[in-house]
């Protein structure tokens, strides 16, 4: 039996993975604030001046703005043969014309979600970049959607492709708002896929 003390010579386990630090929520005023704002506000301008310019605004009212309408309601330009026209078309209802002549019920809706939202960003319900990011996406197009009905009584829609198949052969028709709400959604997806792969880590 050796006198020698047991060889120390073991690897010790390594220390428990530590958390991730939780974003801290976006406080007002602060830069990442008015980024975000920022960042709203580009996307909700580039929806209504492509709607306002294909619409146009008319409320009927003496002294009330008035803007050119350059497209009449169901009309239609040719940008790229067979498959892009800028369209005018309306929809009083959800994605793919579902729920047709429920604006009211939307308006409604879309107010909900807007406070929703607002409330989930302050509170940062959903941490992370992508969330963020799809957070953002969503109120610049529920605020778009939501200014349409309040102003045409329809939500604008002027984007119109055919790319030859299924399913796009037509896509029905959208706008930068839907855009938004539809990449919203895909970040969201790829948000929860990623909290997945943290909360399960591979075992060696």
């Amino acid at each position: 039996m050796s006198d020698h003390p047991p060889s120390s010579g073991a690897i010790a386990d390594p220390s428990p993975p530590q958390p991730e630090a939780i974003p801290a929520p976006l406080k007002c005023c602060s830069l990442a604030w008015f980024a975000a704002v920022s960042f709203v506000a580009v996307l909700y301008l580039l929806d209504q001046a492509t709607k306002l310019w294909t619409a146009g605004l008319d409320f009927g009212r003496p002294g009330w703005p008035v803007l050119r309408q350059h497209l009449a309601l169901g009309d239609h330009i040719e940008v790229a043969p067979n498959w892009f026209h800028w369209v005018h078309f309306s929809n009083t209802g959800a994605a793919f014309g579902v729920l047709q002549d429920s604006n009211r019920f939307f308006i409604g809706l879309s107010v909900v979600a807007l406070l929703g939202l607002s409330w989930a960003l302050k509170r940062n319900i959903f941490p992370g970049r992508l969330n963020l990011a799809a957070v953002l996406l969503l109120i610049s197009g529920i605020l778009g959607n939501f200014t349409d009905r309040l102003i045409h009584g329809y939500v604008v829609d002027f984007l119109y492709f055919d790319l030859g198949f299924p399913p796009f052969n037509p896509w029905p028709a959208f706008n930068v708002a839907d855009s938004c709400i539809c990449v919203a959604v895909v970040l969201l997806f790829l948000a929860s896929f990623q909290d997945m792969r943290k909360s399960n880590p591979a075992k060696p």
